[in-house]
């Protein structure tokens, strides 16, 4: 039933700041984008080794009901250093969420909150750098 992340939307009240954000996170700018009444409404990168979407949603365009601040489920980013991602974010204005945690060999996830009450996780996984290794 489930084949594949296609896209993780974040909310911001102000999407240019978020874009900026994101864009210097990121390495990347946004390769989409979509204004209503002349703002920019959503903003999409692609990232990572599949070309994922990041999307960046004005929150009035949330669904009914979803509230501000720190809700929803919780998606994890590989990266190669787990710690130096956490630092990075950190030293980008995010702050902590969960700090790095090992859960066994393999597998160290942390999160911040961005600028923007937006939860980003970032994550090593031996399961995905496999599927990765598989591909190659």
């Amino acid at each position: 039933m489930l084949r594949g992340l296609t896209t993780v939307n974040l909310f911001a009240d102000d999407v240019p700041a978020a874009v900026a954000w994101y864009s210097d996170v990121l390495g990347v700018a946004p390769y989409f984008s979509r204004e209503v009444a002349g703002r920019p409404a959503y903003v999409e990168f692609r990232i990572g080794d599949y070309q994922h979407e990041l999307g960046l949603l004005d929150r009035r365009f949330a669904p009914p009901g979803w509230a501000a601040g720190v809700v929803g489920s919780m998606t994890y980013w590989c990266v190669d250093d787990v710690e130096g991602a956490f630092a990075r974010l950190l030293s980008m204005g995010a702050t902590e969420h969960q700090k790095p945690t090992e859960h066994g060999p393999g597998f160290v996830t942390a999160s911040v909150t961005d600028p923007f009450g937006n939860v980003l996780g970032v994550m090593v996984n031996v399961h995905y750098l496999s599927v990765l290794e598989q591909r190659s």
